[in-house]
């Protein structure tokens, strides 16, 4: 074969090039072969793409397949994958017998060149890598368009060099023959060995694939190479035809162009090329009909697309003419006559060259409205429905909208959703809302969305979640909670849940998964992909997850995109859509912060406990035993005990080198049955599980068989207390139990279990209130999770009088908590081992963070499979019942939570494929047998270990604050005249420094044996001026009977009286603003209030208040 254009690929791949090469000589007279040869050719560079990036296709995958993994993966530049896309559908069409045009088949072989240059730079790892088509020779009949097209290559031929312009001049010389029979046997014989070497190459499976290191310099080098690819402005219009097709508008260049007299019809979408202006022709009109919608810039790859939307397309919307062919939209609006206006490169979307990429839009409508990059296209639909909304007029609504619903908002929740309005109104595309677990995010997300669908300021909203099952609880929420008297959300708006994967517009809330958007969107084929219209708002629940950061590039570097340093899938298919972004979490990170922005508004759990909406805990419990303390030694040519994780067989060895464990590696590394044992003593002593109102327990275990040990070791010390317990009360609940949602449902209803022991409860985002303890027998290594495990304890329960919680910790994890960081993504490290990955794996329950795990795991096992001896695969079978090649298969597509189900109940993976011959024999957990005791428990207090330390603290605190902090002097001074919101303000202050009311109180009750809720300004003012500690509702109580008796109060005054004791009792200050919320306000507010006592209310609050801190007789 000799091919000026496609020789060069014979190097690289000589399938490649046969395939091209034979297309480009079968354009000469056979237009339909030529396109199918160009599909062939475009199915082999997608297999080089994933050979060449490290991925290994399974089976017989179709094009199409290989397609969706490159997309899904993010392997090549989305301009890569239009360019494949429309060779497989023209291929596809000739296939099936439809007569290949020939200007379709000059620019398949064309766009070929294209990708054979483009695959030559990655290989190689030269981006700046340039060379030229050469155009074959056209037919007499063949199209105007198409010889203008040629022509401007061989110009550019021309100037490129005296060499081009010399090849330039032999092809024009040239003769155009048709293929004759020879010619013709010649090439089929030449495809017939072509896929001789294909069908031997897919059988034998030899070539190995890419190390890690080369796949990821590939990825690199491919997206680096797309950025310098040489698309002319045919090329681009191609890739921009194809880009509106498959949004729905009936576009072809060529064709549908003003000058060849197309005007916009009635029922036709249409996006006409070269629409006339007064400055010159608009690359496309887009109209709905006979409406114009929208006009489009298009440029060349190269150039600047934010530029072109500021300078082209802006003139071209100011200067259109009006025409009897067509109807504006409205307007104008200022000097718009368009309300849309685009401008593209055919370039996809990439945040590292923000403006030379992605399709730029404005929305002329407002003057104020800022550019922005799209995904994709508009749908005409969505252009229609985007022309119904009156932002102004919404927002206008919104800002004067009561919050009147079925249910109560909080006020805090209120708060929230006129902080997303008001960025919702400035323009805010991305929003971050940080509230404390337990404080009511799916009801202020119900309201949120409620408030702004009805407004109309949104058309439909996608409500994100990472589990089913919270996409379950939330499901149910929209179903049943009653927004307008007795009719529920879902009633009024449409919902479709987690089963309706496709979604018709007329639903206006769809709730799914990040699973079930990753497939939708990253793995369908590009006709079937959702338009990126089909929502506006989008709100994330527990935002923090899944989030990687996109990097600054330089030329050199551009677009280093493995989904684990470039962007997460997760943030790939929340991006996709144009709709703006709320993201929701109790846990904001420092990378969620980066993405969504600083919190526009914040609700921690400490102020959620000092306004009563949830509960605290008491300083933690801190277990100290004599191997926690010390550690575990054995010492080298001890006899012990060994368990084998793949067998869960015992047997004794002697160790041929010492061994050190630390606490964190307790029950992981190194069985302790002394130190569980001992654990469990401790806590039947001081946790009553037989009290009526007793709270319920949740145990953190290490792994599944740490938390079986546990149960026994529980059941044992609780019936050595000589407690009667049933088997029951104490369970295990884990993903490996039976129906574990169940479970968890009989632990929240139920009255047993009353302690259970768990791993990975966290990942069900079920909530029970009367949980009153929690333990800690398992080191985490991040301030996220911890706080999401202390949130499962956080919640009011008032049917048990709960007023705090417990935490006992047994692992040294709380002292700890100052120097751990936030959640930080598993970093891809060759030298790490399998059984690092799988802990890490089965220990994690975030499921983006799962994925990114088992991802590592797959590329690792792929390669070691093909290396296990035959002794170790007989190990593996008889501990697994399958092969190793069956276990990766499994790994590959099942989803990563039931994969970890699936490894948790078969401890000790890693170690056998970690295993090399004799060099390095799997590990073995010794099992420590050595005597244990408790030798202290203390608590938590801080930087003091001992409650006189904190006390004093705090009246240091006291002392050198009180005429620093205006709240602090009230107290002491003039209590009566502290208000509600300088109390909160107080108590922030006093957070912050660790000085909680729970903390005072429970160092109190340690240092003295007396246990006294005096209220936090009851004890500063013991503090600050020796004021005796009284329990804050004999005070109260003492007052109201003061102010009665110095009053002739008549029944009804009497009863309120009382009232207002109880809420000063609960909420511990009582001013005027108090009667604005329950139970007052269901009772006519301050204003009923202060009528019934005669307009004498704020004189009866002001005794009140005086009489509660006058000095005790």
């Amino acid at each position: 074969m000799t091919s000026q254009n496609f020789d060069h690929l014979l190097e690289i791949d000589r399938p490649l090039a046969v395939l091209a090469s034979h297309a480009e000589r079968y354009f000469v007279d056979d237009a339909n072969t030529a396109l199918i040869k160009t599909r062939q050719f475009a199915e082999r560079l997608a297999h080089l793409i994933a050979e060449n990036a490290g991925v290994t296709l399974e089976g017989d995958p179709t094009f199409s397949d290989t397609l969706r993994v490159i997309r899904r993966d993010s392997l090549a530049p989305s301009e890569i994958l239009d360019v494949l896309h429309r060779l497989r559908i023209e291929g596809n069409s000739a296939v099936h017998g439809h007569e290949g045009e020939r200007r379709l088949a000059f620019e398949a072989v064309k766009l070929c060149h294209r990708l054979g240059v483009w695959l030559r730079a990655s290989v190689s790892r030269n981006p700046k890598l340039s060379m030229a088509f050469v155009p074959p020779k056209l037919a007499t009949d063949d199209s105007e368009e198409l010889k203008a097209q040629v022509e401007d290559l061989k110009q550019r031929l021309r100037e490129k060099s005296v060499e081009s312009a010399r090849i330039a001049q032999a092809i024009e010389a040239a003769k155009t023959e048709a293929l004759n029979a020879e010619e013709r046997a010649r090439l089929a014989e030449e495809e017939r060995q072509v896929y001789a070497e294909l069908a031997e190459e897919a059988e034998l499976r030899a070539v190995p694939p890419a190390d890690p290191e080369s796949a990821k310099t590939f990825i690199q080098a491919a997206f680096a190479s797309a950025k310098d690819m040489e698309f002319d402005e045919a090329d681009t219009r191609i890739l921009i035809d194809e880009q509106l097709r498959l949004a729905g508008w009936d576009v072809d260049t060529t064709e549908l162009k003003y000058s060849k007299g197309v005007r916009p019809e009635k029922n036709r979408n249409m996006a006409i090329a070269e629409w006339p202006t007064a400055s010159g022709p608009a690359d496309y009109a887009l109209f709905i009909g006979r409406t114009l919608v929208g006009l489009v810039e298009a440029k060349r790859q190269r150039l600047n697309v934010s530029a072109a939307l500021d300078t082209q397309a802006t003139r071209y919307s100011q200067d259109i003419q009006a025409d009897s062919s067509f109807d504006f939209a409205g307007g104008p609006w200022g000097a718009h006559k368009a309300p849309f206006i685009f401008a593209t490169n055919g370039r996809g979307y990439y945040p590292a060259i923000k403006t030379q990429s992605g399709i730029w839009f404005r929305d002329t409508r407002i003057e104020t409205n800022a550019a922005r990059p799209l995904e994709g296209w508009f749908t005409p639909k969505g252009l229609e429905e985007r022309l119904e909304v009156d932002t102004a007029a919404a927002e206008s609504a919104l800002a004067d909208k009561p919050f009147n619903f079925g249910f109560e908002l909080r006020p805090y929740q209120q708060l929230a959703i006129k902080a997303v309005e008001k960025g919702v109104a400035s323009g805010q595309r991305e929003m971050l809302v940080a509230m404390a677990t337990g404080t009511g995010k799916t009801k202020l997300a119900i309201a949120m969305i409620y408030r702004l669908l009805e407004a109309k300021r949104f058309l439909r909203v996608c409500f994100v979640v990472d589990r089913s099952a919270l996409g379950e609880q939330a499901e149910s929420a929209f179903e049943t909670t009653r927004m307008v008297g007795s009719r529920t959300f879902a009633e009024i708006f449409g919902l479709r849940g987690l089963e309706d994967q496709d979604i018709d517009r007329d639903a206006k809330i769809h709730i799914c998964t990040v699973q079930s958007l990753v497939k939708r969107v990253l793995e369908r084929d590009p006709a079937d992909r959702p338009p990126v219209d089909q929502y506006d708002l989008i709100l994330i629940d527990e935002c923090h997850r899944g989030y990687l950061l996109d990097k600054e590039m330089s030329d050199a570097e551009m677009s280093f995109r493995d989904q684990n340093d470039y962007v997460s899938k997760y943030r790939r298919v929340v991006e996709y859509f144009d709709a703006v972004k709320v993201g929701l979490t109790a846990t904001p990170a420092l990378h969620t912060a980066e993405i969504f922005g600083e919190p526009i508004y914040r609700y921690s759990y400490r102020e959620a406990v000092i306004d009563g909406w949830l509960i605290d805990h008491e300083p933690p419990h801190l277990i100290t035993t004599a191997l926690s303390a010390a550690g575990i030694t054995i010492d080298a040519g001890e006899e012990i005990d060994v368990l084998d994780p793949r067998t869960g067989q015992i047997d004794t060895a002697k160790l041929p080198d010492q061994m050190n464990f630390s606490v964190e590696h307790f029950n992981r590394k190194v069985r302790a049955p002394k130190f569980n044992q001992v654990i469990a003593e401790e806590l039947a002593r001081r946790i009553d599980i037989m009290s009526p109102n007793a709270g319920k327990t949740l145990i953190f275990a290490t792994t599944n068989d740490h938390a079986d040990e546990v149960v026994n070791c529980l059941r044992d010390a609780y019936r050595a207390e000589g407690l009667d317990i049933r088997d029951e009360m104490i369970q295990k609940i884990t993903g490996t139990v039976d129906k574990p949602l169940k479970q968890i449902l009989k632990f929240k209803n139920e009255a047993d279990p009353r302690i259970v022991v768990t791993v990975d409860l966290l990942t069900t985002g079920i909530d029970v209130p009367s949980i009153t303890n929690l333990v800690f027998l398992r080191r985490v290594n991040s301030r996220i999770l911890y706080d999401q495990m202390i949130g499962r304890a956080t919640r009011r329960c008032d049917e048990i009088g709960k007023e705090a919680f417990q935490i006992y910790d047994a692992v040294d994890l709380y002292p700890n908590l100052q120097s751990m960081t936030e959640m930080k993504p598993v970093v891809v490290n060759p030298k790490v081992t399998f059984e690092d990955l799988f802990d890490g794996f089965e220990a994690s329950d975030d499921a983006a963070h799962q994925e990114e795990i088992l991802d590592q795991i797959i590329v690792k096992l792929s390669r070691k499979i093909k290396r296990m001896n035959e002794d170790i695969r007989q190990q593996y079978e008889a501990q697994t019942g399958e092969t190793p090649e069956e276990t990766l298969d499994r790994f590959r597509k099942e989803k990563p939570a039931d994969v970890q189900q699936w490894t948790k109940a078969r401890p000790g993976l890693g170690k056998f494929f970690d295993f090399e011959g004799d060099r390095n024999p799997p590990r073995i957990i010794p099992i420590y047998k050595g005597d244990d005791q408790v030798i202290d428990v203390s608590r938590g207090y801080g930087e003091g270990d001992k409650p006189d330390d904190f006390i004093d603290a705090f009246q240091a605190f006291v002392r050198d604050n009180a005429n620093q902090i205006d709240a602090l002097r009230l107290v002491v001074t003039r209590p009566r005249d502290l208000t509600r919101g300088s109390l909160r303000e107080l108590r922030l202050a006093l957070d912050s420094q660790n000085f909680t009311e729970n903390a005072l109180r429970t160092a109190w009750r340690d240092k003295t044996n007396d246990d006294i809720a005096a209220s936090i300004i009851g004890f500063i003012r013991q503090a600050a001026l020796g004021d005796p500690l009284i329990p804050y509702s004999d005070r109260v109580d003492a007052a109201i009977k003061r102010v009665a008796n110095a009053h002739k109060l008549d029944d009804l005054q009497r009863k309120w009286l009382t009232q207002i004791g109880k809420e000063m009792t609960s909420k511990v200050v009582i001013d005027r603003e108090a009667f604005d919320s329950p139970p007052f306000s269901q009772q006519g507010g301050y204003k009923r209030m202060n009528k019934i006592f005669k307009g004498e209310l704020d004189t009866i609050l002001d005794e009140i208040r005086t009489e509660t801190w006058e000095p005790a007789a």
